[in-house]
């Protein structure tokens, strides 16, 4: 059985008024595009960090079984429904890297400054040809911690990366990631085009029709 709610956890999915969804994840960039995306459909998700959950450890050995570790954790010790992503960017002249990896390619977690810098250096020589990449992202939505059928969307994001950072917006390796359909690199799209294109943006409108077809 599903734990007992967390003490300071917001209202579960079902009931009266706004829905509140934790999100296995402490990403404010991730947290405010999540919140964007789904904003119609009346849902906010509140970050686990707020219900004082820590990272769960992803030694999983694909993005889906990852997105799983994470949204049963963050849903185990809130006792709420739980949503969680597993996302990187498969670079193919480095045969899929940082793939898995995508966050913590440098060594620290979530050093987007340093892990930009890993991706250019393995790149050096590399011509433009063969840069070729895509973001992917895996995201899965439990009812409780023991929910045996997960709603899982997937979708990919193809582009090319650059031989240096251009644009400020985004988070990541959007700065380096040129969006060929666009002429511009992902951090300089506006917010609300990313979330529209996008691969998380388009995993969330997969993930939406499911829950609608779900009930």
């Amino acid at each position: 059985m599903p734990k007992n709610p967390h003490p300071l956890a917001p209202s579960p999915l079902k009931g009266e008024g706004e829905k509140k969804i934790v999100l296995a994840s402490g990403n404010a960039g991730k947290l405010r595009e999540f919140n964007a995306m789904m904003a119609d459909l009346d849902i906010e998700f509140v970050r686990q960090s707020e219900f004082g959950v820590s990272d769960a450890v992803e030694d999983g050995l694909t993005f889906v079984e990852n997105a799983l570790i994470k949204a049963r954790h963050a849903a185990k010790l809130t006792g709420m429904p739980a949503m969680a992503d597993d996302s990187g960017i498969v670079v193919d002249a480095l045969g899929g890297a940082p793939g898995l990896y995508s966050a913590r390619f440098a060594g620290e977690h979530g050093d987007d400054a340093a892990n930009n810098a890993k991706l250019l250096a393995e790149l050096q020589n590399v011509p433009d040809a063969q840069r070729t990449a895509r973001f992917y992202c895996c995201i899965v939505y439990l009812r409780h911690a023991d929910d045996q059928l997960p709603i899982i969307a997937e979708a990919n994001w193809a582009g090319v990366i650059l031989h240096q950072a251009s644009g400020a917006n985004g988070f990541g390796y959007d700065p380096l990631f040129y969006v060929p359909t666009h002429g511009c690199s992902s951090a300089e799209l506006p917010p609300e085009e990313k979330n529209r294109i996008s691969h998380r943006g388009q995993a969330l409108r997969k993930l939406h029709e499911l829950l609608e077809k779900a009930g």
